[in-house]
């Protein structure tokens, strides 16, 4: 009789050991689900690793226990949580969830820019109220804005924003023009020169040694005193304490902010309080169904995988990202 064929082994790291992602049945492979206390077992002998709890920083500690493994998906757009030199040096392939969250979140921003423009944060307070207070708000038609990050989320909310009427730039590590999504980028080390045009400075970009803290106090005092932050990107793109400064002296005109250096974000932050600040709880990509097209896209890659086909969406690790988009 043939005797049975072992399967790949793939360790799942869930937030709980009980989770499991959906449609993932019916792939030849045995997974292991564990959360992070259990992850230096599961590794063991795994060749994949999923990263379904893609906040979790527990893969350095384990990483002596993870010789077999030659693959990690990790289900965001960032990896930032992920790499570590070890990682980095290795021949371990990363795959990210490249393309998932590039229309939920410019929709995000759009939204964001729009209920800047209609000043809805002042209408819900009055709402609150009961007091009817009827005042003008800006159209969106016409205005200004700085999409920092020229990947794939950065490109979605360039055409979303252009296609409501905005004029668009874009901000990368090298500057051009004709960009076909954006029309002129202007490098990162110039934001503090080109960002006095913008109505809107959108954060997209991955969080790199590059471009943390790139949004700092020089940045923040050369921008319009009615200008507004929108950051989807990372926490850390931003030095916390020279926005709060910019905010409570009302140097710009207010931020939407939907992540932050520690997250969840501490009830007693001044942030929660501060002038012109919209919050919200790192979800501005996680529309209905989010997670389906996450396990889909992840079971996609399994099967390349399986089949020795070349996997999607894989990261540069020394970049921090995937490289390419329009030259």
């Amino acid at each position: 009789m043939p005797q049975p064929v072992d399967r790949p082994v793939i360790a799942v790291l869930c937030e709980r050991a009980t989770d499991r992602p959906p449609g993932l049945e019916g792939l030849e492979v045995e997974f292991r689900y564990c959360a992070a206390d259990g992850l230096a077992e599961a590794v063991r002998g795994a060749r994949a690793l999923l990263l379904w709890d893609f906040f979790a920083t527990a893969v350095p500690d384990v990483w002596e226990h993870a010789g077999t493994v030659e693959w990690i998906h990790v289900t965001a757009a960032g990896v930032d949580t992920l790499l570590f030199d070890g990682l980095r040096d290795s021949d371990v392939v990363v795959t990210n969830a490249h393309g998932v969250f590039d229309r939920p979140m410019a929709e995000y921003v759009l939204g964001a820019v729009i209920a800047h423009a209609k000043d809805s944060r002042n209408s819900l307070e009055a709402q609150r109220r009961h007091e009817w207070q009827h005042r003008e708000t800006r159209s969106i038609q016409g205005a200004t804005a700085l999409v920092v990050g020229t990947g794939a989320i950065g490109r979605a909310t360039a055409r979303l924003l252009t296609a409501a009427g905005l004029s668009v730039r874009g901000v990368g590590r090298v500057a051009k023009q004709s960009d076909p999504d954006f029309g002129e980028v202007i490098a990162s080390s110039d934001l503090a020169h080109e960002v006095g045009w913008c109505d809107h400075l959108v954060l997209a970009a991955p969080l790199t040694e590059a471009t943390r803290g790139l949004v700092n106090a020089e940045v923040l005092a050369a921008m319009k005193p009615d200008a507004h932050l929108v950051n989807v990107a990372r926490g850390p793109l931003v030095e916390e304490g020279a926005l709060l400064a910019a905010l409570r002296d009302r140097r710009i005109g207010g931020a939407t902010l939907d992540v932050f250096d520690t997250e969840p974000l501490a009830a007693d932050h001044p942030l929660w309080d501060a002038p012109g600040v919209t919050i919200t709880a790192h979800m501005s990509g996680d529309v209905v169904g989010w997670r389906d097209t996450l396990a889909a896209q992840f079971a996609d890659n399994v099967r390349r995988w399986l089949a020795g086909l070349p996997l999607l969406n894989v990261v540069d690790k020394k970049l921090g990202y995937i490289p390419g988009g329009p030259p």
